[in-house]
């Protein structure tokens, strides 16, 4: 007789259940976002920012994180004057620093520049790109601080790396110039 009872409550639940559902609209909505969502605009205007229609402008006097204003500029003098900067690279970490460097010069450097600095890169070889001199080469007079100049600012068909790279790994590529240019120089 207990089952009975229970399965009579049962019956009178799903009766009531079943009389308020309306099949010409939804019933409760428990998580009304997922039926209603709220789209946002990418560049549309927001509660914070009234008539703002395009991506904002960083705040004046800011820099990328990881990259520092280079303080001599792109001219012949500022070449000149970089002749004379030294690297600003920790001294004791010299392995790590040319281990990171020449990763960076084989990704960047070694299709024009050739693996050793000899340039004779790939493009060299293929004829896609004429006139890269060697590292060895003596009226070219490399320092560390004119190949970072070249790296950041470009020297003729060759661009700037400074998009690319940050401030420490352009350090590291030039640090790694300079053991090629002693090994061609041998």
């Amino acid at each position: 007789m207990n089952s009975f009872k229970k399965l009579a409550i049962l019956f009178g639940l799903a009766i009531v259940v079943t009389s308020c559902q309306s099949k010409g609209s939804r019933n409760y909505q428990y998580m009304p976002n997922m039926y209603e969502s709220v789209g946002y605009e990418t560049y549309g205007e927001a509660d914070l920012l009234p008539n703002q229609s395009e991506a904002m402008l960083p705040p004046a006097n800011t820099i990328n994180r990881g990259w520092l204003p280079y303080e001599i500029e792109n001219s012949p003098e500022g070449k000149e004057l970089s002749r004379l900067q030294s690297s600003p690279l920790d001294s004791i970490n010299v392995e790590t620093n040319l281990a990171k460097g020449g990763q960076l010069y084989t990704i960047y450097c070694a299709i024009c520049h050739g693996d050793k600095g000899d340039g004779k890169g790939t493009l060299v070889k293929r004829e896609k790109i004429l006139g890269v001199p060697s590292y060895a080469d003596p009226v070219r007079n490399l320092t560390v601080g004119s190949t970072y100049y070249t790296i950041h600012y470009g020297l003729n068909s060759m661009g700037s790396y400074a998009s690319q790279m940050n401030t420490e790994e352009m350090w590291q590529v030039s640090e790694y110039v300079m053991t090629l240019k002693q090994d061609l120089t041998k």
